[in-house]
């Protein structure tokens, strides 16, 4: 079958997406979605590029890999997006004003030597 491919981000977590036309099961990492994603808001997030672009009869196979449930949802959700622009050029504006095409590339900050997290410190006294 014909498909598209792309990848999405988010924290760690990579997506890789293939995207088909027409009726199917869409399935990440060779399990049903709905089994795989366990909260309805993020089942939700990932068919949100579908309901913005207004694509017809869709669905996908995921490979995904790294970080959580809600980031793997959002990596997910950003690679149909994208899948969805290679497709078809002119749901881009639409996609783009809802945030979807955009990499968000917040990460957690490393802990740095002599701090006990990333930024907090022992308390300091001048005197």
């Amino acid at each position: 079958m014909k498909y598209t491919y792309s990848i999405g981000r988010r924290k760690t977590a990579t997506a890789q997406i293939r995207l088909f036309a027409g009726k199917g099961e869409s399935t990440v990492n060779d399990r049903p979605l709905k089994d795989y994603i366990s909260r309805t808001d993020l089942v939700s997030l990932v068919h949100t590029p579908f309901k913005v672009a207004g694509a017809g009869e869709h669905h996908f196979s995921v490979i995904v890999r790294g970080s959580g449930e809600s980031a793997q949802a959002q990596a997910i959700a950003h690679g149909i997006a994208r899948a969805l622009v290679i497709n078809d050029e002119s749901c881009k504006t639409a996609l783009r004003e809802q945030g979807l095409l955009t990499r968000d590339a917040r990460k957690v900050e490393r802990k740095k030597p002599g701090l006990h997290k990333a930024r907090k410190a022992i308390q300091w006294s001048k005197r």
